[in-house]
């Protein structure tokens, strides 16, 4: 499948004005049960154990975020789940609060579906924020006892120099008197992003990994939101990095649409069960 007509586009559309900083998401419809997706009577096959939990971007939500990867995901036989965490004051706008506060959210959402699926574990999947927080939480919030595999894509572990933007925007919070605290109570990810902080500082410390998990850490050449992108690659023992042009010379995907690109799907299903084998699907969206 080449993702290049114009239906594409549109979807993009939805996924720009949600997958980005501080962008607000439309509103969308929960997922129905019959999906898959967020069906909370389903319980995970002796194939697949742990269910899979799905975790949005900075500014946008869980149905925006996840409508292309977290059906298919559902159709390989996961119980799948996902939440809208860290709102602020936009309705249906996620990912803006601490991300300490959040990955304190998120702990309560897995424990949530580990009690109702019965699973002792869950996987996790992130996208951008969707990776840096949850590392957090495996890190200082018990997660890593509670989560078999996590994979992050558009990950980012390091913060992002937003191509120099945050030169910018650091001058400004030490110039404006009070920009600085309506920055924390408005957007306190965003903050947190900007290196050095002592969010991303307690996160390297030691090592962003830690044991227990499996890693992956998904990352495009041509991330211009991430940036440089490799802020995403962890390059830790135990942790798996995976440039997406190394696998798929043809993928021009930024870090928007790699929530609709379809090798970014099948690298999180090798990464989730290994005899999943994923295919280079030309790819030619450059957000």
């Amino acid at each position: 499948m080449r993702v290049t007509n114009g239906g594409a586009k549109r979807i993009l559309t939805a996924v720009v004005a949600a997958v980005t900083l501080g962008v607000a998401a439309p509103a969308v419809a929960e997922a129905a049960p019959s999906s898959g997706w967020n069906d909370w009577g389903c319980r995970p096959s002796a194939t697949h154990p742990q269910p899979v939990v799905l975790v949005h971007g900075l500014g946008a939500n869980d149905t925006v975020n996840w409508f292309f990867h977290a059906p298919k995901i559902a159709a390989q036989g996961y119980c799948v789940f996902s939440l809208t965490y860290g709102t602020g004051i936009l309705p249906g706008v996620g990912g803006l609060a601490s991300m300490r506060d959040s990955a304190g959210q998120l702990g309560r959402f897995v424990d949530k579906v580990r009690t109702t699926t019965g699973a002792a574990k869950v996987d996790i999947v992130g996208h951008s924020e969707g990776s840096t927080m949850p590392a957090y939480y495996l890190k200082y919030g018990g997660g890593a006892a509670k989560v078999a595999n996590f994979v992050g894509f558009g990950a980012n572990y390091r913060g992002t120099t937003l191509g120099g933007l945050d030169a910018l925007a650091k001058a400004l919070l030490t110039t404006v008197p009070g920009l600085d605290l309506v920055l924390k109570t408005a957007c306190g990810a965003c903050k947190e992003y900007l290196a050095p902080s002592a969010f991303l500082d307690d996160l390297a410390r030691g090592g962003v990994h830690v044991a227990g998990p499996a890693y992956t850490s998904i990352v495009s050449k041509y991330d211009e939101v991430v940036t440089p992108y490799t802020s995403g690659i962890l390059n830790e023992p135990g942790a798996k990095d995976v440039v997406l042009q190394d696998f798929c010379a043809s993928d021009a995907s930024g870090h928007l649409s790699q929530a609709i690109d379809p090798n970014v799907t099948g690298l999180i299903l090798h990464a989730l069960d290994a005899s999943y084998l994923p295919k280079c699907t030309p790819f030619t969206l450059p957000l």
